[in-house]
């Protein structure tokens, strides 16, 4: 257990200077964390890493269609925010259940991982959704483009803290 709390305890100092310094506006610490943990819960090997940035992604990106299609399509005259924003999730969140069916998205969690992640960052951007970014941009200003990198920076760090772990514990 000492070989792995060294290892994720002083590769995390890193990722949150990187987070906070070089990468700022690239990744967010968080949902760096949540991509390592992802790496580790789906079996710390590299069918893991492919299945924690291939499913995380996957379901960001779905969570930015949502996000597209609830600011930019409505569903007639009158439908509330919450009525439109709770119609085009159901919708992305069943393309995203049926998208297992395909072994590459197959991972559910680590889909819905990615899509709580790019929901969450986008949805702090202002409750009214208004200022939640926007995600058909290609660059920092959305946030499935910063979640997603973020997921990928946490997966390869929890796959370089085990095998630190591993070299520290001579395993």
């Amino acid at each position: 257990m000492f070989p792995l709390a060294l290892s994720i305890g002083g590769l995390g100092g890193l990722a949150t200077w990187l987070a906070l310094s070089p990468l700022a506006g690239f990744v967010t610490i968080w949902a760096i964390f949540i991509g390592w943990g992802q790496y580790f819960h789906n079996g710390a090997d590299n069918a893991a890493l492919k299945n924690t940035i291939v499913c995380s992604i996957f379901g960001s990106v779905l969570a930015g269609v949502a996000f597209a299609l609830i600011t930019k399509v409505g569903l007639g005259e009158g439908t509330s925010l919450a009525v439109n924003a709770a119609v085009w999730v159901g919708v992305t969140v069943f393309a995203l259940v049926m998208g297992a069916s395909i072994p590459a998205f197959s991972t559910i969690p680590s889909a819905v991982y990615g899509y709580a992640a790019t929901a969450a960052y986008a949805i702090h951007a202002g409750a009214d959704l208004s200022a939640a970014g926007n995600t058909l941009n290609m660059d920092t200003t959305n946030p499935v483009v910063v979640v997603s990198l973020s997921i990928i920076v946490g997966a390869v760090f929890g796959m370089v803290s085990g095998k630190v772990a591993a070299m520290i514990s001579g395993d």
